[in-house]
């Protein structure tokens, strides 16, 4: 910055007018520059400085050899520029210290802010399990990448017993050398939440697990590798199997409406026996026959059944190697597991007739549901 002194060839208004006219230009140029502390002090000690402020000097050397005449020209002038250089400061203090968007337009038209919404299978799948938590279920977790002990050994599949071939799995690389119980895969059902669960908590119990599921299959219209599932588990004293009709019943009622009736198919699963599969009747036609029931009136939903007594024996054993007690004594205790799949229920509300479109990420589609 110049600390230079304008040439003042004479005292009459026109010649004052023009130096500060001059002056004041520079104030308000250096005034745009102050982008720091340090611009701001330089600022201030260049114009307003006990020893060599420019105000100073220019008072100094003008009122002195002012005629007196000029003197109450040149005084107005000064305070004018002095009000300036203040103004100056304190409008560069505020602007820094003004919070974010303090200088904002209300009368400008606003940006739009999109809006987000849930994926058809996130929402399916809170959807029912709230159905089940409103019956008093809790929700369990777990993670994805389990041991093969979790996914097939607890749950009654012995090794290379041919129900493992339904449940063809993603392994992880590298677990030869593990014992076959302690080798890592890609869960192929949320089941195995149940033996974590069972593991940590003694009876009753009852949960319901949403979650992610891993598979070998073949892409196509209806299967893919990657699925959700629902399951749930309820373990007590006295725990039958009109009960797990009833709970089934209810929470189809609950979830695809009033007027839905259920039937039970004799099926098998390792983990339950005896076991069932539940067909509703068909929510498009009501039962009366249609394309998407193959007119039967009828469409397949869920698995289900009676925990088998081997999968308590096996999370007793697995409590007693862990150091606790073995509280799932199958003379005392029964209980009933289901499972559904939730990309299945989520294509038959939402009328979505190829699998990979939950997949896909497109935009177009997914916006439908917004």
């Amino acid at each position: 910055m110049s600390a230079a002194i304008p040439e003042l060839k004479q005292f009459d208004e026109a010649e004052l007018d023009r130096v500060f006219a001059e002056l004041e230009a520079e104030v308000s140029a250096q005034a745009r520059a102050l982008t720091s502390d340090e611009a701001m002090e330089a600022f201030r000690l260049e114009w307003l400085g006990r020893k060599q402020g420019r105000l100073g000097q220019l008072s100094a050397a003008w009122l002195k050899s002012a005629p007196v005449e000029a003197k109450k020209l040149l005084g107005v002038r000064f305070n004018k520029l002095k009000a300036q250089i203040e103004e100056a400061r304190a409008s560069t203090a505020a602007t820094e210290a003004r919070p974010v968007g303090a200088g904002l337009d209300v009368t400008l038209p606003g940006s739009a802010q999109r809006v987000g919404s849930e994926h058809p299978l996130v929402k399916t799948m809170a959807e029912i399990v709230s159905v089940f938590q409103r019956m008093g279920y809790s929700v369990g977790l777990g993670p994805e990448v389990e041991t093969d002990f979790y996914n097939f050994e607890a749950l009654n599949f012995p090794p290379n017993h041919p129900a493992r071939d339904t449940q063809d799995t993603l392994v992880v690389a590298g677990q030869e050398g593990k014992p076959l119980r302690e080798r890592l895969l890609m869960r192929t059902h949320t089941s195995p939440v149940q033996i974590r669960s069972m593991l940590e908590q003694a009876p009753p119990l009852r949960l319901v697990i949403p979650g992610k599921v891993h598979r070998n299959d073949a892409a196509d219209a209806t299967h893919s590798p990657v699925f959700h599932q629902v399951e749930g588990l309820c373990v007590d004293t006295n725990i039958t199997f009109s009960d797990l009709k009833g709970t089934l019943d209810f929470a189809m009622k609950a979830f695809f409406g009033s007027a839905v009736k259920t039937r039970f198919f004799p099926s098998f699963f390792p983990f339950t026996e005896p076991s069932a599969d539940v067909q509703i009747s068909c929510i498009f036609c009501g039962g009366k026959g249609c394309r998407k029931c193959k007119h039967s009136g009828w469409i397949e939903l869920l698995g289900c059944g009676m925990v088998d007594p081997a999968v308590f024996e096996s999370v007793n054993q697995r409590r007693v190697e862990m150091g606790r007690e073995p509280v799932y004594d199958t003379k005392k205790i029964s209980g009933f597991a289901f499972g559904m799949g939730v990309d299945r229920i989520a294509m038959m509300k939402y009328g979505i007739s190829d699998i990979g479109l939950l997949y896909s990420g497109d935009m177009r589609f997914l916006e439908q549901f917004a």
